[in-house]
């Protein structure tokens, strides 16, 4: 069960809420391009300062059950204020189409500028056959605006950002759905207009498969300056093998190469040598429905001009590595969550990795959840310095119940910009005093010396003035 935080009892202040709820050979002198960091900005009303959104997909809004929301809290340098808050959903007033049930609208979520304008901007997808909504961000104004993007007919649930044809302008890249294959995927190139939604240009993508991607990941995997993009795939029970398109100034390579199934993913530069590195959770047995009672595995495939893991130079972590905390257990899934971004501010990017069924010493805490920080270096992800975070940590808000799911969801964002990425985490089986599964976010701060508990900020959604019942907050954050 939840109880507030400190900073939660601060005055409501100036509160914006709506109404209702294959490879290509590279010379290997090249050097890389310099790392950007557009992805961990996410600020939408352009004071500097990063926000994040957390979603809350099976809400009932309007009486429609599982129609979802997101809430927006806006970053500060204290961090996040909970006190300025906007609560999204296709019921808030500008917001294009109407709550539907089982929708799931907010399901995901990305933040990137697209339409040049220098404020970040936030594409929302919903579960199924459902349209992509962008929420414009505004100098001192937030997310004000919305449009239906044209170009989408169906299968976005998946969403991700990035360059992928170095313009300079982000692009989005979902599922082609049925009017472009099914089970390809579909690039619209940005600047998007922002009166009528509609890209610069699109790019199709054959991928092979029969079913839409189950997961996409996007970042500077070979260190031109230009993202890649990475999808993974499954068929019924089975997984497939993920793939990589590489990134190129016509936008991504048609013939992409093959990578090890996986289910998770999140792009860092884990080894701090100017590429980012892909880190993943493979598919126990490539059998989908082992993930439930999986231990949990975390894989580094380490970029290099040659596309991730080429050479062969990879790592693999698990609860059993030396330094990392917990133990292998059944079911724990150790990576069902991923996250990369430099805690500490030296240069290496950390990656926070959900365990959201782990269990803790102690009565009635069966899949309470926990979440591990595991620290970059010049040697790549290692174990050593790991730290882990649960409701029974001291300084710690909340009470560890069964079923939490602490880390079902994880973000490294700096919210106070002081170079420091701060660690949230979502819990979407949290109880309030009252109702079951309401859901709950922690913000950690980060600090030089890794993660702390001081000052930290937690909420649920009647801490928000948000829905309650069911909502499952911090089922996933913005990416």
């Amino acid at each position: 069960m939840l109880r507030p935080s400190r900073a939660l009892v601060r005055s409501a202040g100036a509160l914006l809420l709506c109404a209702s709820p294959g490879l290509a050979a590279v010379p290997a002198s090249a050097a890389p391009v310099a790392a950007r960091d557009d992805a961990a900005r996410a600020d939408f009303d352009g004071d500097g300062y990063a926000d994040q959104v957390i979603s809350a997909p099976e809400a009932t809004v309007d009486g429609r059950e599982d129609a979802g929301y997101l809430v927006v809290v806006y970053g500060s340098g204290d961090g996040v204020d909970t006190g300025r808050r906007q609560l999204l959903s296709r019921a808030a007033p500008g917001v294009p189409g109407r709550p539907a049930a089982h929708q799931q609208w907010g399901r995901r979520a990305v933040a990137r500028d697209l339409d040049g304008d220098g404020v970040t901007d936030l594409a929302v997808s919903g579960r199924g056959r459902w349209s992509v909504t962008v929420l414009w961000g505004a100098r001192d104004g937030g997310l004000t605006e919305a449009v239906t993007l044209p170009e989408v007919d169906s299968g976005a649930a998946r969403l991700v950002a990035g360059d992928f044809d170095g313009d300079g302008h982000a692009d989005l890249a979902g599922g082609g759905g049925e009017q472009h294959g099914y089970g390809d995927l579909r690039v619209l190139h940005g600047p998007f207009d922002r009166a009528t939604g509609l890209a610069a240009r699109t790019t199709e993508l054959e991928t092979g498969k029969q079913d839409p991607p189950t997961e996409l990941v996007a970042g500077d995997l070979t260190g031109d300056g230009v993202d890649d993009l990475v999808s993974m795939h499954a068929f019924e029970e089975r997984s497939e093998r993920s793939l990589f398109w590489r990134g190129g100034r016509d936008g991504p390579a048609r013939v992409p190469a093959p990578l090890e199934d996986a289910s998770a993913g999140a792009v860092g530069d884990v080894d701090g040598d100017g590429y980012g590195d892909l880190v993943l959770r493979p598919v126990p047995g490539g059998v989908v429905e082992n993930l439930p009672y999986d231990p949990g595995t975390v894989r580094v495939l380490y970029g290099s001009p040659g596309g991730p893991g080429a050479g062969g130079r990879t790592a693999t972590l698990t609860q059993e590595s030396p330094g990392v905390p917990g133990t292998d257990e059944e079911g724990d899934q150790f990576g069902a969550a991923l996250a990369a971004g430099d805690v500490t501010g030296d240069g290496f990017a950390d990656v926070a990795v959900g365990v959201p069924y782990e269990d803790l010493a102690g009565a009635d805490t069966r899949d309470t959840g926990a979440v591990v920080l595991l620290q970059g270096s010049a040697d790549g992800l290692r174990g050593r310095g790991a730290r882990a975070f649960h409701q029974a940590t001291p300084g710690v808000t909340g009470i560890a119940e069964a079923a939490d799911g602490f880390g079902s969801a994880v973000s490294l964002r700096d919210l106070d910009a002081d170079g420091h990425a701060d660690l949230a985490l979502g819990t979407p089986g949290e109880d309030s005093v009252s109702r079951t599964d309401t859901g709950a976010a922690w913000v950690f701060r980060g600090t030089a010396g890794g993660v702390t508990t001081g000052g930290l900020v937690s909420f649920g959604p009647g801490q928000l003035g948000a829905p309650e019942t069911g909502a499952r907050l911090g089922s996933a954050f913005a990416r």
